[in-house]
């Protein structure tokens, strides 16, 4: 399986590097799935919420299986970060184009309000950062008290932290529970329940 972690200017660190690190874990321990990083306009180097910069070879490619996308600075709306994103309606955009090429779409935090904005939650369960549960309801989204819901192409994570829990059961779908926790107690990280519908 080919992830995809779709970085762009102001998103939250540990949205997208928890599950680059959860996933490239799971692909030491065997399972049959490599993560990569990759720039929503291309190579280059993006700037998360905090400062980091991260430097990413490639652009999202057209044969991702699995697109997850972080949020950040959805609060804050500001001129960068997933609110902006929004705004100019380019990222969203490309998120619905990778799942109408077939791609499963995941998103962490208030990565959850790129999907709504592309259109992929109208209707569907989904969960989002607590500070953005309003704003993803009033989206069209059947909005879940869950850390992850999983519905079928469309995963969605709560805050930040559950990015994790999103990435274990990812794992744990691809390879199956053993790796999962094996992955889990090696990261010293207590599992929890999600959702799934």
């Amino acid at each position: 399986m080919r992830i995809e972690i779709l970085l762009y200017d102001g998103f939250d660190e540990l949205d997208g590097i928890a599950p680059y690190e959860v996933l490239r874990t799971a692909e030491e321990h065997g399972a049959g799935l490599h993560a990569e990083l990759v720039g929503a306009y291309g190579a280059g180097t993006v700037v998360a919420s905090h400062g980091t910069r991260v430097e990413v070879a490639a652009g999202l490619s057209q044969d991702a299986d699995l697109v997850l996308v972080p949020g950040g600075s959805w609060n804050a709306r500001g001129e960068r970060g997933a609110w902006a994103e929004a705004q100019r309606g380019e990222l969203p955009a490309m998120i619905a184009a990778a799942h109408e090429r077939g791609a499963r779409i995941a998103s962490v935090c208030t990565g959850a309000m790129l999907l709504a904005t592309a259109g992929l939650t109208d209707g569907r369960p989904a969960t989002t950062h607590h500070l953005a549960i309003d704003d993803l309801r009033a989206s069209g989204a059947q909005v879940v008290d869950a850390r992850v819901v999983d519905d079928g192409d469309i995963l969605t994570a709560a805050g930040v932290t559950s990015g994790i829990d999103l990435s274990l059961w990812i794992v744990e779908q691809a390879a199956g529970a053993e790796v999962a926790n094996q992955v889990a107690a090696e990261i010293e990280y207590e599992r929890r329940a999600i959702a799934s519908t």
